[in-house]
């Protein structure tokens, strides 16, 4: 079984979690690995894909959203896992909570109607030099924390789960 990890990242907090996916499904015995969506153009010697992007205004990135749109006739055909990388662990009280209603607006902002296995929101690293001097202002008001809020057994046993389900295939 040959997995792609794809991402788009906007900082390299998505990259580090792609690279961690694949690292835990090449310990299941899968053959995976992670490559920018930007650097992917033959899709048809991959039998399953993970495909992930840090999320700017509840959206993917445009070259994951182009790349789900160049590759849906393929990705239709073949089991497909989604998760995105924003910053809900980085929040506090009712933001924090308003994290999970995110979720379907980020997948109804994909193009197409891309079928998926399951998605996931990862945190990702929020540092204070990606905000502007007014986006570091509100993040304050809001209630926001700089630092890095990847939950690397979150993310291991997510992969775990994956290679599971694609052993009984």
């Amino acid at each position: 079984m040959n997995v792609l990890v794809g991402y788009a990242t906007a900082h390299g907090s998505t990259r580090g979690i792609a690279e961690r996916l694949a690292a835990g499904l090449r310990e299941a015995g899968l053959t995976a690995e992670a490559r920018s969506v930007e650097t992917v153009d033959d899709v048809s010697g991959y039998d399953a894909f993970v495909l992930g992007s840090a999320v700017h205004g509840q959206t993917w990135l445009d070259p994951a959203k182009d790349f789900v749109r160049a590759h849906a006739d393929v990705l239709g055909t073949r089991p497909v896992w989604l998760f995105s990388v924003g910053m809900p662990a980085a929040l506090r009280g009712p933001w924090k909570r308003m994290a999970d209603k995110e979720i379907p607006v980020i997948v109804a902002s994909l193009p197409g109607d891309p079928a998926y296995r399951e998605h996931r929101l990862f945190s990702g690293v929020v540092a204070r030099e990606q905000l502007p001097a007014t986006g570091r202002v509100l993040f304050h008001l809001v209630g926001g924390r700089f630092g890095d809020y990847r939950d690397w057994a979150a993310v291991d046993a997510w992969a775990a789960a994956i290679a599971a389900e694609l052993a009984h295939r």
